[in-house]
């Protein structure tokens, strides 16, 4: 049982992926009405040691004898920029694993140069932003106290500008909260000249720390992602999972019926059926993400592959 390791998780956008949590649990500066982790007991916003690296370290040595992941992950169930030894840890984590590391933020402490410096020893940064204007703001992340919507743009604005690294902007969409006309076009006007590699629209794949509050449909995301598109911003993915067929535009009987026929006969790694297929990995994992929820198929990670089985 590790202390500070989890996975590994196999991901589309990572591949597979092991996670490391460099804070105890919830010790965030958020509490975000949609986090899957539950609410926020106790807020935190200073940057503090919350770990033993040299037992991290030790736990990332064992599990890399019989793991390669395709990433690290630094994220886990609190900030992991609230850390002060993140870059440090990084660097350490560097001498010992030859793959990417990636580390998702909510953002919140990017006017901190150091926080933006130890960002730059990772080779992917998955920050978030939920809104651009103060009320929606604190509807969706309920911030600490003296933590505002202002101040993460500002801190995002000089990121953005100076990294040399890839950036996933995730925005996670709440219907009825932060989807109305006026919020996305503050959305487009903030991002429009802003260096990111891609912005993803998420939302809900499982209860958040609201209990009321339900996932976007498929047909919002789409409308949000077709107009951010058509507004100028270039590259725009929805990263919901699919759950159930008729969320997923031109659904196809056959590919169903091709994907279940070959996974009777063996297992199948992802890049075999991407192969075998013809289709894109993305693509397929919304019919994998179906196939498994109705408990036809299994999603598994083995030998530092992803292979999917009946």
């Amino acid at each position: 049982m590790y202390k500070y390791i989890f996975g590994p998780v196999p991901s589309r956008r990572l591949g597979v992926s092991l996670g490391v949590d460099l804070v105890m649990s919830k010790t965030c500066n958020l509490n975000c009405i949609y986090c899957e982790c539950g609410s926020t007991t106790k807020f935190y916003n200073m940057r503090d040691s919350y770990i033993d690296i040299n037992k991290l370290v030790e736990e990332l040595k064992d599990v890399l004898q019989n793991l390669t992941p395709d990433y690290i992950t630094f994220s886990g169930s609190g900030e992991p920029t609230l850390n002060k030894d993140l870059g440090t840890i990084i660097k350490k984590v560097r001498k010992i694993y030859s793959g990417k590391i990636a580390v998702i933020t909510n953002s919140s402490l990017l006017n901190d140069l150091d926080v933006r410096e130890s960002l730059e020893e990772a080779d992917l940064i998955i920050p978030s932003l939920d809104a651009v204007s103060e009320d929606i703001f604190k509807r969706m992340n309920r911030p600490i106290e003296g933590l505002s919507i202002k101040n993460i743009l500002e801190g995002m604005t000089k990121f953005l500008s100076t990294t040399k690294k890839d950036v996933y902007l995730e925005i996670f969409i709440v219907e009825g909260i932060n989807d109305s006309v006026e919020e996305l076009e503050n959305f487009v006007e903030y991002l429009k000249d802003k260096k990111i590699t891609t912005i993803q629209l998420n939302t809900l794949a499982r209860p958040g720390a609201i209990k009321e509050i339900k996932p976007a449909s498929i047909k919002r995301l789409s409308e949000i992602r077709e107009y951010f598109i058509s507004s100028g911003l270039k590259s725009v993915e929805i990263i919901k999972k699919y759950t159930s067929r008729e969320e997923l535009p031109k659904y196809s009987d056959k590919l169903e019926e091709l994907i279940l026929n070959m996974l009777n006969k063996r297992k199948y790694s992802i890049d075999e059926m991407v192969e075998l297929l013809q289709r894109n990995e993305i693509e397929l994992f919304k019919y994998f993400n179906i196939l498994q929820k109705e408990g036809k198929i299994k999603i598994v990670v083995e030998n530092d592959q992803i292979y999917i089985k009946s």
